[in-house]
Parts: C-alpha cells; structure tokens; sequence
C-alpha cells in the first residue's frame, strides 16, 4: 500500500484571491479556491490534517490527494467534469460546457457494511473519509452559516415555551454544550434572541477563539462565577454570552447539585467519531427538573 500524508502541520493553505486566474475557466478556479479557503487557517478546525469541522469533517482525503485536486482542476477544461470520491480525484470526464465542473460523493457504503468500525478500517487504510455536510463539499463559510438557524431555534423556543415575541429569552438563561464550528454560533444566537448565555466547552483554545471572534463575550473562570453572572444578567434581562471550559456532563451534575436549572438546556456534542464507542455514557436527567427542552 502507498503510503499517504493524513497530518503535515507545515502546510498553510490560503485561497487565491483577485481576478487573476489558476485555473482554466472560472467554473474551476471557484472549486480550487472554496476547497482552499475550507482549510484556511481562519476558518478551518483543524487544517493541518484536513478537518474542517465537525472533529473528523475533512475536505480532502490526505495532502497527495489535495495536491491532485488542485492540479486537476488547474488542468480541467471548459468541457470536462472532475470526479470526486471520499476526497480523492478519481477521473475526469468529458462532459459539456453546461455540466457540473466536479462532482463529490462522500462516505457511500453498501448498507450491509455502512458501520463506523468498517468506515474506521477503510479510513486507517487512507481509502475513505468524512465529509461532515460542507467540509467534504467545499463549501463551509464558517460558523457565520448556522448563525440564522440556530437563532431561529433559540427564537422559536422562546416564543412557544414563554410567550415572547419582540426578544424571545429576554430574562432567560440558555445554557448548551460546544463551541466548535457550529456550536459556537450558539452564543451569539443566543444573545440575538435576548438570553443571558452559558456555554461550556472542553477545548480551552475553542472557547478562546470564540472570544477572539466576538461570538462569546465573557469567560468565567469557575461554575459558580457562570451561574452568578447569568443569574445577575438574567435578572436586568441583559442580552449577553459567558463561556466556561468545562466537561458538559460534570457541569450538569454540578448543577444539579447547586440546585441551578437553566431556563433552556441544549447540548451540541460532537459526537460523530464517538458513537462507536462502547464505554460512551449518557447520563439522561428527569425532565421535571429542567423547565424546557431544545
């Protein structure tokens, strides 16, 4: 088997901008710069092994199959269509000038086999990856993409399950769980629907980034300094976002015990790359002892 580059941390990719061409047409050079700009250093999780987002989301297979796609679509003509497999250029087709300039199928398995250890196995073999939605696509924007969503969710919470319209969660507490690349839209959301917002998060660098970026507006350095500001933030009905580095399923036990029950509770874990594992716990917790569910 030859061997392939799944992590090169000297790599720094950057898409080309102006009106200078690469490629052949403009149909190509927009697929050569989206696929570079998903793992721009600014938007990307975690590009020197190609991930996107999502833990695993990946926008190419390994740097050979990278580089491949980036030749052949400097290469690919007015005419011709590149194929795409689980982040590998597999061929070129002569098509017409109206036909898609690349076409992707990501992660395909027969049913029978369409199970993570056998995606694992084929991934370890460098014969597959995970696309994620829009990393195996080309097309991630960053977290800005989920922004309106995840408001619309918080919004749509607030009116059903407290009746109110102009500022949702004015005077509500959400607390959730994640702030990668489409969990950190959350506070943001959050705070655009009025709430006073507790996000946890594992990764101290993620929770920063969101500080750097003017997702998250506060961090706090303990549980009970979080549950004191959103607690005195819940009472003005101040719209804001406090962040805390946390392990999400102590911090619900801790909670519990402190006898803090956030008005909203969502958890936005990545658990995609974990599902296969057998010593995964989720605690569930009684539903009368939270006020409402996302």
């Amino acid at each position: 088997m030859s061997k392939f580059t799944r992590s090169d941390s000297s790599r720094v990719v950057r898409a080309p901008r102006g009106s200078t061409l690469r490629c052949r047409t403009w149909a190509a050079e927009a697929a050569y710069r989206m696929i570079q700009n998903n793992l721009d250093p600014e938007v990307a999780e975690n590009p020197a092994e190609l991930v996107v987002y999502g833990g695993i989301g990946k926008a190419a297979r390994n740097w050979e199959c990278f580089d491949a796609i980036l030749s052949t679509l400097e290469q690919l003509g007015p005419d011709e269509t590149l194929m795409v497999q689980s982040g590998k250029p597999v061929g070129v087709l002569k098509t017409h000038e109206d036909a898609p300039r690349v076409l992707i199928a990501n992660s395909n398995l027969v049913p029978r086999w369409a199970t993570w250890e056998k995606f694992h196995e084929l991934d370890r073999q460098g014969l597959m990856m995970f696309g994620q939605m829009t990393a195996g696509s080309w097309i991630y924007i960053g977290t800005q993409g989920i922004l309106q969503g995840t408001y619309e969710t918080f919004a749509a919470c607030g009116r059903k399950h407290f009746g109110a319209d102009a500022s949702p969660l004015a005077g509500r507490i959400v607390m959730t769980a994640g702030l990668g690349g489409m969990g950190g839209a959350q506070p943001l959301a959050a705070k655009l629907a009025g709430a006073a917002f507790l996000g946890i998060e594992i990764d101290p660098e993620r929770v920063q980034r969101r500080l750097r970026t003017g997702y998250l507006d506060e961090v706090a350095d303990s549980l009970p300094d979080a549950i004191e500001r959103v607690r005195r933030y819940a009472a003005t009905r101040t719209a804001i976002s406090v962040g805390l580095v946390g392990n999400i399923v102590d911090v619900l036990s801790e909670c519990l015990e402190r006898g803090f029950v956030p008005d909203v509770c969502q958890t936005n874990l990545e658990m995609s790359h974990l599902v296969q594992d057998r010593n995964v716990t989720l605690v569930p917790f009684p539903r009368d002892r939270w006020a409402s569910y996302v």
